[in-house]
């Protein structure tokens, strides 16, 4: 963007966090570049159409990159932006360079930079005209010259087009336009990195993965700090989006031109790098200070920026005196930036498990910036001068396995988790802010006091070590979606992915899932958005339970189901009650298990809807029931009863009513991990449906 006035609601916008989750990208682009961030020069913040905007410069940009460090550290593009050619195309039809600026021309140019080992950028826009506009300087748009324009560059040698906004669009659509260039650049044969410049005002992050290998997410950035944070909290929005291959553009660095204090233009660079953004100097390095370079080639936060999981760094805390954003390693450690957005120094504080990692003793802390480092049990923690950052990559040390026997997840650390928005909230649903601010976990109406609440995309991974035999788990769409959301879960034994509910939706009861552990050394809970873009994707792991430990099955022998611990139980109304029918309300107000007059001094008083798990550990071989409504409920009452032996549903009744005599059942639990005891309410209503497993005895070796 250029030369454009910034609407009210925009500069709100880029000061303050948007307060809803971002639309999930239509699709990666899959030209096999930009893997990481691209790393280079832009010459627009320093020198605009100046004169100083020519051939010399370039240059001599050139020669720094490699005199100074900047090619060793990483840096690899030195791109051209606008008002590098003439107002007017040939009789060709062919751009024109300008030969005032660059007397040997855009090839020469790009063959010298070649020779230093780096790669040329070019510049044009997705309209007739550039963002220069009217007048002298004035430089024709690509739109109906798509063809004819990649050509040219690629013929010139160019690795890298910025393709801006601006010009008559000619009646076509963002999405039409940076499409027709995209094939364009693909079609020459050449690899050409392609920045879609859209400035954030048409969603691109919703099409333009499909398209580009970055992409604007925000208007121009000035040399402020107003500009830069704001800049940083808008681009922060579309984390998700962001991976190898395509990148969130919260636009070119300032760094050194000098608006700003070292302090912040620290910041600036930790912001950057934490958001896996692409890192284009912005200043003329050919007489910057010996700070701004040391800012610029700092190894330890330029390898946050390039690690190649790809993984744009989450908001743990945007408040008005405090910013936190936790960015995942590919081996496994965190970045952490705590900024202080305060006038005067201030400490500012986190924990491991807020960031995303967990289940250690204790964690080794590196300041990116002092290099010092540190040790904590968990407290991530730093006094930071006003408008400064500390930048920390945390290390975990050794991971500790699930106690043995039952456990819910929810009660024990996980070594890792991301999430969508938001931090991973646990016995709570995803509020989408701060942590804490989540409610009740409820699914189609159904409550669950335990669990994990996410938001899509999001991975929860819990530490194993070989130890655990099951996870049973319900999933769903949390309630407080407000009628949408969609999404996918998935469970992962290492690799391996052992259990999936397929498409679950805002409208669907909640899914149960059982999924076998034996030998995984990780456990990783994945929820997707389904592919329609993750808005209101609040993702419930309801009573998520975990078996671990030598055999933890029942025993062998014969065992009335009521003498036995249960994994997990949910009822329509009131609790599960053992050897007593279900009497609605407190614990122990049943009767006696009664069916049409036969009474049963061993069973399980239930009420639609229930279900109630055991762990078998593969350990048993049959299970033997008498079921129907309980005599408390009148003639009335329909329910039916079903009895699964993992996801396998090993026996079940039509709907009974209270005027139906007991019906007995018998099911085969040869080799299962977990029996499951589900009523549903006949396909009618709840209104007295007393659900009675009388005398359930559980035979196993």
């Amino acid at each position: 963007m250029r030369f454009r006035k910034l609407s009210v609601l925009t500069l709100l916008a880029g000061l303050v966090a948007v307060p809803f989750a971002p639309a999930g990208p239509a699709a990666a682009a899959d030209n096999g570049l930009a893997l990481t961030p691209p790393m280079g020069f832009n010459n627009w913040n320093t020198t605009r159409c100046g004169t100083v905007f020519n051939e010399t410069t370039i240059r001599g940009i050139a020669d720094k990159f490699v005199s100074a460090g900047l090619k060793a550290a990483g840096y690899q593009y030195v791109n051209l932006d606008d008002c590098w050619a003439v107002p007017d195309r040939d009789a060709q039809g062919n751009l024109v360079t300008d030969s005032n600026r660059f007397p040997s021309g855009i090839k020469a140019l790009a063959d010298y930079v070649h020779s230093k080992g780096l790669k040329f950028g070019i510049y044009t826009s997705a309209g007739t005209r550039t963002c220069t506009g009217t007048g002298p300087i004035a430089q024709p748009g690509s739109v109906g010259h798509e063809t004819q324009d990649a050509n040219l560059f690629a013929s010139w040698g160019v690795d890298y087009l910025k393709y801006d906004n601006c010009g008559d669009h000619q009646g076509l659509d963002e999405k039409t336009r940076f499409t027709t260039m995209r094939d364009a650049l693909a079609a020459t044969g050449r690899p050409i990195v392609f920045s879609v410049c859209e400035w954030g005002d048409n969603a691109p992050w919703d099409w333009a993965p499909a398209l580009g290998n970055l992409w604007r997410t925000t208007h121009d950035i000035t040399d402020s700090w107003s500009s830069m944070i704001g800049n940083a909290r808008q681009n922060s929005t579309h984390a998700s989006i962001a991976g190898p291959g395509g990148w969130n553009d919260p636009d070119m660095m300032q760094i050194g031109n000098g608006g700003m204090t070292d302090t912040e233009y620290r910041t600036h660079f930790s912001l950057w790098a934490a958001m896996a953004s692409p890192l284009l100097i912005g200043s003329d390095i050919r007489n910057v200070s010996t700070a701004t370079l040391n800012i610029l080639t700092n190894a330890d936060v330029i390898a946050v920026d390039q690690d190649s999981l790809g993984k744009q760094g989450a908001v743990i805390r945007d408040t008005s005196s405090a910013y936190i954003l936790s960015k995942q390693l590919a081996n496994g450690d965190r970045a952490v930036t705590l900024t202080n957005l305060g006038s005067s120094t201030a400490t500012i504080s986190t924990t491991a498990t807020e960031i995303g990692l967990g289940g250690s003793a204790s964690y080794s802390l590196k300041d990116l910036w002092s290099k010092a480092t540190t040790t904590s049990t968990g407290a991530i923690s730093a006094s930071v001068p006003a408008h400064g950052t500390v930048m920390y990559r945390i290390t975990g040390g050794a991971l500790t396995p699930p106690p043995s026997g039952t456990s819910q997840l929810s009660t024990l650390p996980w070594s890792s988790s991301t999430n969508g928005w938001g931090p991973v909230e646990k016995d709570k649903s995803n509020g989408e802010q701060a942590a804490g601010d989540g409610r009740t976990l409820t699914i189609n109406g159904t409550t669950y006091a335990k669990g994990l609440g996410t938001h899509a995309a999001s991975e929860v991974d819990y530490y194993l070590a070989g130890s655990c035999s099951t996870l049973t788990v319900d999933v769903g769409v949390d309630d407080e979606s407000t009628a949408s959301g969609s999404v996918v879960f998935q469970v992962y034994r290492d690799t391996t992915k052992v259990a999936d509910s397929g498409k679950v939706t805002y409208a669907d009861a909640a899914k149960h899932l059982t999924a076998n552990l034996a030998g995984g050394q990780q456990l990783r809970l994945v929820v997707t958005d389904a592919g329609d873009g993750v808005g209101s994707d609040h993702a419930d792991w309801a009573s998520p339970t975990i078996t671990c430990g030598p055999s933890s099955g029942p025993g062998a022998g014969t065992h009335p189901l009521s003498d036995l611990a249960t994994t997990n139980a949910t009822n329509g109304w009131g609790p599960v009650e053992k050897d007593k029918s279900n009497g609605e309300q407190a614990a122990g107000d049943g009767k006696t298990l009664t069916i049409q007059g036969v009474t049963y001094a061993k069973g399980l008083g239930t009420h639609a809807a229930s279900d109630i798990t055991y762990n078998l550990a593969g350990t048993c071989t049959s299970l033997t029931v008498d079921v129907g409504v309980d005599d408390e409920a009148g003639n009335g009452g329909s329910v039916a009863f079903q009895i699964y032996r993992d996801t396998t549903l090993a026996a079940s009744t039509a709907v009974l009513t209270g005027t139906a005599a007991a019906q007995h059942l018998t099911a085969d639990m040869t080799g299962g991990q977990q029996l499951r005891l589900v009523v549903t309410n006949g396909g009618d209503n709840i209104n007295n449906d007393h659900a009675d497993w009388a005398n359930p005895v559980l035979t196993c070796s």
